[in-house]
């Protein structure tokens, strides 16, 4: 499949923001709404935004595919974050910040521990072979999906190791109107970002899958071109341009001579090969 792009921290919005007083849209009890003014922010500028293609936000959580073990890898995002005493420093700095003076992070003692596995996300500021806070405070990273590990198994529900294979969600080859769910080699995916979407997942706007038949997928960061809460307009929404479009699975798992789990993502969407939804959350799992 194309290959897309990997984004290894959080995008700041294009635009130039402000914060105002009344209640958010998007997060309950939260007494503000962040929003954009109609200025390009310098940061969108110097990435040289006006030859960008704007592509829609996933609402979902980020995940990265890349080696592990010898073989291609689902990695969950796990940001290192500051301890307690430093995390009370660091927010008196910013609530007393002079411009002409830098916090000073000192990376061995002011953070939290990580499992041995933990790798920092590229790209991100380096000193003296550390990686560095972003301005947050936060060291943006990974941890690869263990098949058995608890914490993660919505990311697991969608890779299959032995296979080396994917549930990915993308535009049908041959007609760009039309999404397809695959199994897609973790191998076409490595060094790309994807978000995980579903029904267990950061309230699951798209209403996928029920608490019965969980329903989880990949989607490969900018897939879909074309978020909209900086720009003053309500998530989540009935109908995204996404989750407007038909859908067919493409799942024969036949050339792989092997029987998958019966409680399986994979052995779920093979039962339904072939067959064509009008939209994402159509999609109903029976046992």
């Amino acid at each position: 499949m194309r290959r897309l792009g990997s984004v290894q921290r959080k995008m700041p919005c294009v635009f130039v923001t402000e914060v105002k007083e009344e209640p958010s849209t998007k997060r309950e009890h939260q007494p503000f709404k962040v929003l954009a003014t109609e200025t390009i922010s310098h940061k969108a500028l110097d990435a040289d935004i006006y030859s960008a293609i704007p592509t829609e936000k996933v609402d979902g959580t980020c995940c990265y595919v890349t080696t592990y073990k010898g073989q291609p890898y689902l990695w969950a995002r796990l940001d290192r974050k500051p301890n307690k005493v430093a995390e009370k420093r660091f927010k008196n700095f910013l609530h007393s910040k002079q411009n002409s003076k830098e916090f000073f992070w000192n990376i061995e003692e002011d953070f939290k521990p990580v499992p041995e596995c933990w790798i920092p996300a590229k790209e991100i500021e380096q000193l003296n072979g550390n990686p560095m806070p972003d301005e947050n405070g936060h060291i943006p990273g990974w941890v690869p999906v263990e098949k058995n590990n608890k914490q993660y198994c919505w990311h697991s529900s969608v890779v299959n190791y032995e296979f080396e294979i994917a549930l990915v969600l993308k535009h049908h080859s041959d007609d760009p109107g039309l999404l397809e769910i695959s199994a897609v080699p973790l191998s076409d995916l490595l060094e790309q970002t994807l978000e995980l979407i579903g029904t267990n997942i950061n309230g699951n706007p798209y209403g996928l899958g029920s608490k019965k038949h969980p329903l989880h997928l990949l989607i490969p960061h900018g897939a879909f071109q074309v978020h909209r809460h900086h720009l003053g307009l309500c998530w989540p929404i009935p109908d995204t341009y996404m989750n407007s479009k038909p859908v067919i699975i493409n799942m024969n798992l036949n050339k792989y001579e092997y029987a998958f789990d019966a409680k399986s993502l994979f052995n779920h969407f093979s039962k339904i090969d072939h067959q064509k939804f009008s939209r994402l959350n159509d999609i109903i799992l029976s046992v």
